[in-house]
């Protein structure tokens, strides 16, 4: 089992490009053995501490392989829109683990 952690800084401005994106991208997960256990949009209250930029959003999820992982990453209607992802995005931190 592949977990993921997914820290999404979005630009100023793009949060509907940026829902747009996840309106495709998110349910394909579960075509490639996946799932989104979290999808986590704090506020600035929500942080204890910090040493870092707070992201938009925080992703949590799992697929039963690296070779789901990869290719949900390319799958094809992905792909299609990840020009949403390009317009909404301005940076984003994956952390790729297992279970210990």
């Amino acid at each position: 089992m592949l977990y993921f952690t997914q820290l999404i800084y979005i630009k100023e401005g793009a949060n509907d490009s940026f829902e747009q994106f996840e309106t495709v991208a998110i349910p394909l997960i579960a075509k490639y053995n996946g799932q989104l256990l979290l999808r986590v949009r704090p506020d600035a209250a929500q942080y204890i501490e910090q040493q870092m930029d707070p992201p938009y959003e925080i992703h949590f999820g799992s697929f039963n392989s690296e070779a789901d992982f990869s290719a949900f990453m390319k799958d094809e209607t992905r792909q299609q829109f990840l020009h949403l992802k390009d317009q909404s995005i301005r940076n984003s931190l994956i952390v790729l683990g297992s279970r210990l």
